[in-house]
């Protein structure tokens, strides 16, 4: 999924360089950045190098280079090359569009494409706009846990990770929850595509469920706590926390005094 605008940059010295401005892409799947360029000293026999870099300035991180020695048909990148990235397009034919495989949502950001031409003047040129890459991702609940005591009270807690930004809504026995008892905790910033939500007063013997949605899906967890008197233990004891998730075939967790994760899943 891209977008269509394209930018067209070119400068005196005869660079003209092309690239998409935005590029859409989904969550494991891969996704091309495409840029092409022209210069009137390069030909198909002349040396090149070609980087991309995420990001500009001191702060940028080279995520692919290649060269190609004079006479050479391909582009050879560095043994450490990470193999998520490789030239889709040939440089040979002022193609330099990069290919990245399963694209996460730690790929968004602004990529600038360059190529250098050794052994003449001023022969290197980089778009100064770049291209944003906007990676989607339905939503996914990565934690469910509760928190309190009897005395003070039971909080819910359910941290989401998504792009766009997941709404998350809580709901009890039989319906839908509002209201000064739902809380957002905290959300990050928008590059990081995680929100966390916080249900107050929590109660022994109740069912609530945690339901993330985006316009790419929905994913739901379940918790149930126990009431305190099935817990066959002698003295005070806090009530037993089930958590059931149902976003990967049914995992179930137990919580007794402290989290214990049970590596059991029912299919």
């Amino acid at each position: 999924m891209t977008h269509p605008a394209l930018g067209d940059a070119s400068n005196d010295d005869g660079w003209s360089m092309k690239v998409q401005a935005e590029v859409r892409a989904m969550e494991g799947y891969p996704v091309v950045l495409p840029c092409s360029f022209t210069h009137p000293h390069h030909t198909l026999h002349s040396s090149l190098q070609v980087v991309w870099r995420m990001g500009h300035g001191q702060g940028s991180t080279v995520l692919y280079h290649c060269s190609s020695p004079t006479g050479a048909r391909t582009c050879q990148p560095g043994p450490q090359q990470d193999q998520r990235y490789r030239l889709e397009g040939n440089p040979r034919e002022h193609d330099l569009s990069l290919r990245i495989n399963s694209a996460a949502l730690q790929d968004n950001g602004r990529y600038y494409c360059r190529v250098e031409v050794p052994g003449h003047a001023h022969a290197s040129y980089e778009d100064k706009m770049g291209t944003r890459l906007r990676v989607e991702a339905a939503p996914r609940i990565l934690g469910l846990s509760v928190e309190g005591s009897e005395e003070a009270g039971y909080r819910a807690q359910c941290r989401v990770q998504g792009s766009p930004l997941p709404d998350i809504q809580w709901l009890g026995p039989d319906q839908l929850m509002e209201g000064s008892d739902i809380s957002p905790l905290s959300q990050e910033s928008l590059e990081q595509h995680h929100t966390t939500s916080q249900l107050r007063d929590v109660l022994p013997g109740q069912q609530y469920t945690c339901s993330a949605s985006n316009p790419l899906g929905k994913d739901q967890a379940t918790l149930y706590m126990l009431p305190p008197r099935q817990v066959q233990v002698s003295g005070e004891a806090p009530p037993l926390l089930l958590l059931l998730s149902l976003s990967l075939g049914f995992k179930v967790l137990l919580l007794l005094g402290m989290v214990v994760w049970l590596p059991k899943t029912f299919i």
